[in-house]
């Protein structure tokens, strides 16, 4: 990067930083540091929420997950206004009555101690692991780009955020979030329109969406049915974005602390009901946003020569492998098909007549198939294959101007710290108050909890930057790679919280071993689906994970003896 670009990250980051240890100043206790006191107000629990959510891996991977498989990744979001509906009715209220800090010791009120440790370890284990990938995430494809070390990438993503995380807790991450997010927002803006103005001049935003829409990345809704029949191994259309995708998301922002220590922090009930609902219908345009963002990426890589290649890491392997010749020969191969493209083009911006689009098509699939022959190239030289997640940070580097390359590297690291901020301070608030303090029967004061939430969440930081170490190999997209790790966990929890507010017969013993056994069966049928052996895509997993909670338990609660069912 340039000297001005260095200056403008550094800069952001800096300003960044100052500003959550400034706000950082809250009561020297649990409910300070993990609730920042149930002070905050809707909109900045809101802007937590989404803070917490939009990770690194959305701003990176969404645009060339758009770019790859069109836009019916937005589907996966269908279900979360319905999802806050439902939060709104009965886990708020429920966790506000008992003026609770994680959303676990509600479990134990309601069934017993050993279900609480339970849930709370499967949220520690899939938030940690996921925190793990969302520092190696953005720092595997920096590290790619910009020729920087991977694992000092990984310290610096990591580690600066702590500064703040474990000086304030909960309020500096709330409040650091607000500001991460107007920048967050107003680069990608930035860069949204500065893709319009490079495309050629008799070319505008409303040519652009026809192009990308002619070849089939407009595709908002799909509905999942292929020759007369579904198909359950495809993983975004309508059905299993709102059915799926409501029991990931109903999952995610009612059980999943990262998510409940957000709006626990409201200083009323009616505030943390209104920042849940507003995220619900904001959400969806936000996500439609970012991925519009893709295709006008895509649109201008018709105009202009792609890449062959977006990794330019393994591109630049690859030119120096014996495999060098058959890349060239592909590289050939693309230059004819982007003749063939420039005169289609032409001529479409001269007369707007679509049927120049649709043998552009044509091209286009031709130009898919090279891009997936240097793929198997790249597999066979040892790489990653895997290019989507490069994609809008290539076009970042090559294309944008001095300056706004460095914002939006800026706003990669930022993306990354709210998410992982929030994850922190929850991974640390649930070992706190779920294990910890469980198990010291010794009554500690305010400040001696408060000093090992403190550690817990810079020892927890350690774990995640850990994890990113050795992370690889983790899925076709990053962002695909978070949510698949999700659902193989959040079916079985929110299972677990759906039998608490809605079956009140069954008891702890009944659940605990239904979720031992759900979550066995959870793992063993991804691992079926990831083999092949059966068709399903992974949103699935968290349908079947919660409605296979209340059957198994409900039938342990009937087979199993009263004497060993019910809790004394």
């Amino acid at each position: 990067m340039s000297t001005p670009d260095w200056i403008v990250l550094i800069g952001t980051l800096t300003i960044i930083i100052m500003f959550g240890v400034y706000k950082s100043k809250s009561a020297k206790s649990l409910e300070g540091y993990f609730l920042s006191n149930r002070s905050m107000p809707w909109w900045v629990v809101l802007l937590s929420i989404m803070g917490t959510q939009a990770s690194a891996v959305t701003f990176l991977a969404a645009p060339g997950q758009a770019y790859t498989d069109g836009m019916r990744f937005v589907q996966y979001y269908f279900g979360l206004p319905l999802a806050a509906i439902v939060i709104c009715i009965t886990f708020i209220p429920a966790f506000s009555k008992l003026k609770i800090f994680t959303a676990y010791e509600y479990l134990e009120k309601r069934f017993d101690g050993k279900t609480r440790t339970l849930t709370s370890l499967l949220f520690l284990l899939q938030r940690g692991l996921s925190t793990g990938i969302s520092i190696y995430a953005p720092s595997l494809i920096l590290s790619a780009l910009l020729g920087w070390n991977i694992y000092l990438t990984n310290l610096i993503m990591g580690g600066l955020l702590i500064i703040y995380t474990v000086t304030g807790g909960a309020r500096a991450v709330a409040y650091t979030q607000t500001l991460q997010l107007f920048i967050i927002f107003t680069g990608m803006f930035i860069a949204g329109v500065y893709v319009v103005q490079s495309l050629p001049t008799n070319v505008g935003f409303f040519d652009a969406l026809e192009v990308g829409g002619k070849l089939d990345k407009l595709n908002v809704i799909t509905t999942g049915f292929k020759n007369g029949s579904f198909d359950w191994s495809d993983r975004y259309n309508i059905i299993s974005g709102t059915i799926g995708g409501f029991f990931l998301l109903l999952s995610y922002f009612g059980t999943d602390q990262s998510q409940v220590g957000r709006f626990l922090t409201a200083k009323s009930e009616k505030e943390s009901k209104l920042g849940v609902l507003m995220n619900g219908f904001v959400k969806i345009p936000m996500q439609f946003f970012i991925l519009l963002i893709g295709v006008l990426v895509f649109s201008f890589y018709q105009f202009t020569k792609p890449p062959v290649f977006f990794n330019n890491k393994e591109l630049q392997r690859l030119e120096t492998s014996i495999y060098k010749d058959s890349l060239q020969d592909i590289k050939n191969q693309a230059s004819t098909l982007q003749l063939q493209k420039d005169e289609l083009l032409t001529a479409y911006a001269q007369d707007k007549q679509a049927v120049h689009l649709e043998q552009l098509k044509t091209v286009q699939l031709k130009t898919d198939t090279l891009r997936n022959d240097v793929k198997a190239l790249v597999k066979k030289n040892g790489g990653d294959d895997n290019d989507t997640n490069y994609i809008f940070l290539r076009f970042v580097i090559d294309y944008l101007p001095v300056g706004l390359i460095g914002l939006l590297i800026a706003v990669i690291f930022l993306a990354s710290w709210g998410s992982i901020a929030a994850a922190l301070n929850s991974l640390a608030s649930s070992t706190v108050i779920d294990l910890h303090k469980r198990r010291h029967k010794r009554v500690r004061t305010d400040h001696e909890d408060y000093n090992a939430s403190r550690w817990y969440s810079f020892g927890w930081g350690l774990f995640c930057i850990i994890v990113a170490m050795f992370a690889s190999n983790i899925g076709n997209s990053l962002i695909e790679a978070v949510n698949i790790l999700g659902s193989l966990f959040y079916g079985t929890i929110l299972g677990i919280f759906l039998v608490a507010f809605y079956c009140k017969r069954i008891k702890g013993t009944a659940v605990f071993w239904a979720a031992v056994t759900v979550e066995i069966a959870t793992i063993i049928l991804f691992i079926l689906s990831k083999n092949g052996t059966i068709g399903l895509g992974f949103l699935w997993l968290n349908a079947i994970g919660a409605m296979g909670m209340i059957v198994v338990s409900w039938l342990l609660h009937v087979l199993l003896p009263d004497k060993i069912v019910i809790e004394k």
